[in-house]
């Protein structure tokens, strides 16, 4: 596979943070193998994994070999780069069904099973850590790097001087001579020269560095991307219902489709560099689109596809679409009964609702109660019979006169039936 210039594509999609000197030349020379961390504490990825994901897969797709590196053996401590206390340890048992999880979602982005040369690797740290012991780790690795060298980085520092009662265990503090051996030891066994991560990893990567210098005498590169912001300064991968996780599971495509779809002008623009495939022509000209009639919102909608579709599917991506479209646009009786009923939830979450019983809506439910007096979605059995004459009442989507009696059929997954009166304004009968 020809090589191509790795750096000079991540600095025109503004991924490069750090990097250390002739890194670009050693790139060009012939395929090379890079590493990026990822931390297996939970069985999902979310979309803050996404920078590092994307690192390698760019690196492959410029023709070099990644390496994900499940860091089973220090998801065991936990990293104290960005974190004020000290996070809960995991089992190993835990740890391996994370790892094969995180596994799964890598696999959209990394060939790990063509057989070409640059194939990725998934490796985990715990596989080599695990049988090392105390004593023979402080003498065969600690001794090479200074407590002065370790209290220096920012991620130690920041510990020690802020307001934390806690402090930085011991545990903790020997993190990152632990991942400066994970890229000692993928140097020596992997051929492994460059380790990638955020830019608040670069303490730890240049460790790792200093140990393959004074350990193995030889040279290893170090790169980090910008830790990703929002433009109205809210953390980027938070929801107000949290973390925007990668399992289907966690957070729906549907819910994922619509953080994308709703990323501010700025945003869009800095996201579909970085989180999509598109080429810089065809990225340029979007923008040059979008800027045109922003109104049209061309550049949020082709990000949510790239990234819903490269996540989840093709199919996923055009659910959400038409998930999008009940509550924004045109849509059917047969547009909501497509939708699982974690999508239903998820589409009309905060609408109030109300439960009735699944007898009586299988025995007819007269149209003035289910408005009024079984549901309160209107104050009055008057303001129900108004609202029918105008024509302003839909059940499903599809609209209803005052002679109309909600029954087994309307019921959307056998659970839901959607009231709506005008074009805003909803409401939920669940049978229970």
């Amino acid at each position: 596979m020809e090589l191509k210039n790795f750096i000079e594509e991540l600095q025109w999609r503004g991924m490069i943070h750090d990097v250390m000197p002739e890194t670009e030349a050693h790139l060009m020379e012939t395929m090379r193998s890079a590493y990026v961390g990822f931390d297996p504490t939970a069985d999902s990825l979310h979309i803050g994994n996404l920078v590092p994901i994307m690192l390698l897969s760019f690196y492959q797709r410029c023709g070099h070999r990644p390496v994900a590196l499940v860091g089973g053996a220090t998801g065991m401590i936990g990293d104290p780069s960005g974190k004020g206390t000290e996070r809960n340890l995991l089992d190993e048992t835990t740890l391996r069904h994370n790892q094969e999880c995180v596994k799964n979602q890598l696999s959209q982005f990394l060939d790990f099973t063509s057989g070409a040369e640059n194939q990725a690797l998934l490796v985990n740290n715990y596989d080599w850590m695990k049988e090392f012991s105390f004593l023979d780790f402080i003498r065969n690795v600690g001794k090479h790097i200074t407590v002065n060298y370790m209290m220096a980085k920012d991620s130690v520092k920041s510990r020690l001087t802020g307001e934390s009662a806690d402090g930085l265990s011991f545990t903790e503090f020997t993190y990152q001579l632990i991942q400066g051996y994970d890229f000692l030891h993928l140097y020596r066994n992997q051929n492994c020269t460059l380790q990638m991560g955020g830019s608040d990893q670069w303490g730890n990567i240049t460790t790792g560095t200093e140990l393959i210098r004074r350990v193995a005498g030889g040279k290893g590169y170090a790169l980090t991307c910008p830790l990703i912001t929002k433009s109205d300064g809210s953390k980027f991968g938070k929801s107000e219902g949290g973390n925007v996780w990668l399992d289907a599971n966690r957070t729906s495509p549907y819910r994922f489709y619509q953080y994308w779809v709703n990323s501010s002008d700025d945003d869009a623009e800095k996201y579909v560099k970085i989180f999509t495939f598109l080429d810089r022509e065809t990225i340029e000209n979007l923008i040059a689109e979008h800027k045109k009639a922003p109104h049209l919102r061309l550049l949020q909608k082709r990000l949510a596809q790239e990234v819903t579709t490269t996540v989840h599917s093709t199919e996923d991506f055009e659910k959400a679409v038409r998930a999008s479209d009940i509550l924004f646009g045109n849509s059917t009786s047969e547009d909501l009964k497509t939708l699982d009923d974690k999508t239903f939830l998820d589409v009309f979450e905060g609408v109030p609702q109300a439960e009735i019983s699944k007898a009586e809506i299988i025995e007819g439910l007269d149209i003035i109660a289910a408005l009024a007096e079984k549901t309160g979605f209107l104050k009055s059995n008057g303001e129900a019979r108004r609202a029918l004459k105008e024509n302003s009442i839909a059940v499903n989507k599809e609209k209803v006169s005052e002679n109309y009696t909600v029954s087994e059929k309307d019921l959307i997954n056998g659970q839901f039936v959607l009231l709506q009166r005008g074009r805003r304004n909803y409401f939920v009968i669940k049978a229970v």
